[in-house]
């Protein structure tokens, strides 16, 4: 079981290296929903044998970070003519090598914490601190709003791996209740990004400061 879960998170971690290395906006939603897939999984594999809610959390984690949300991000470039990220604030080239090392950081850093036995060795909370790291980079290094948006995603995702050590002492209503705001979160960012396109033809996050209502 550990083994699995451990291969699944190495997925996790590949794919947040091919987000900070992509220029292609729609290649980074793909990423994000191929995350959030992994995600629902990982979740089953860690507590599915614990009860029928841990499926229904999995299944509605697959459906929300999986389908949902990456098809209303995939929607939302079909209306633009920006299909690629230009001119970063900080390079592909240089993410992927803050990315490397922010996922050394963390495997050396999670070895320091006063873990319980069965999660020693596993790769859940260095797997965590790396993708939250990998979506705060993607986040505040992007210049396009649907590329923050991802980098939001994933920021959340490294939470979400987080939690998968404390699902059985977390009530499900909470649960779902952390996966409805982000889809919440989502929705409203996708406002802005209409708001900024319509009236800059761009979704460049630069023009947010000449908005006004």
């Amino acid at each position: 079981m550990g083994e699995t879960l451990d291969l699944v998170l190495v997925g996790v971690l590949l794919l947040n290296f091919l987000m900070l290395g992509t220029s292609r906006l729609r290649a980074a939603i793909q990423f994000a929903a191929m995350q959030g897939v992994l995600l629902g999984a990982a979740l089953f594999i860690a507590h599915g044998q614990t009860g029928g809610r841990i499926l229904l959390l999995s299944i509605v984690t697959v459906l929300l970070k999986g389908i949902v949300i990456p098809t209303i991000l995939l929607r939302a470039t079909r209306n633009i003519s920006v299909r690629r990220e230009i001119e970063p604030f900080v390079g592909f080239t240089a993410s992927l090598v803050l990315g490397a090392l922010a996922t050394g950081l963390s495997l050396v850093f999670s070895r320091s914490l006063p873990l319980l036995d069965e999660h020693v060795g596993e790769l859940v909370v260095p797997a965590s601190f790396a993708t939250v790291l990998t979506g705060f980079l993607v986040l505040t290094t992007r210049r396009k709003a649907i590329t923050q948006v991802v980098g939001y995603l994933t920021l959340e995702n490294g939470i979400f791996v987080f939690g998968l050590t404390l699902v059985e002492a977390i009530p499900f209503l909470v649960e779902i209740g952390v996966l409805l705001d982000l889809f919440v979160a989502v929705l409203v960012m996708g406002i802005i990004m209409d708001h900024i396109h319509r009236e800059f033809s761009s979704l460049s996050t630069e023009h947010l400061t000449s908005l006004r209502e």
